[in-house]
């Protein structure tokens, strides 16, 4: 910035001699710099417009999901239901050194 600051101070008489010509360099330059980068940079812009359509589309979807669906009622009736348990099953005897009287202290066998 400091070069073109720089640039305009030596160049001053002659920019101030002569301002429509300056003005109408300027314009072309820079209106030619922007459309040569606008040609140059359309298939990433493209790209990005493409990205953001795609994103809008799944935040779409992900908002219709996000709606709680209505509870059905249950087919079970829970007021005056019982349950039945499965009968007890045979005891069988302990193991002889499994039974707490054998073992000594906290050792598990």
């Amino acid at each position: 910035m400091q070069e073109l600051i720089t640039f305009l101070e030596t160049n001053s008489a002659l920019v101030l001699a002569n301002p429509a010509v300056f003005a109408t360099f300027a314009v072309l330059f820079g209106g030619g710099g922007f459309l040569v980068g606008r040609y140059l940079l359309t298939e990433r812009i493209a790209n990005l417009e493409s990205r953001i359509a795609r994103r809008d589309e799944e935040i779409a979807d992900l908002q219709g999901e996000q709606k709680v669906p209505k509870r059905e009622l249950s087919m079970v009736p829970l007021i005056g239901a019982t349950a039945v348990y499965p009968s007890e099953p045979e005891r069988l005897p302990m193991p002889a050194a499994q039974l707490p009287a054998q073992r000594k202290g906290n050792q598990r066998v």
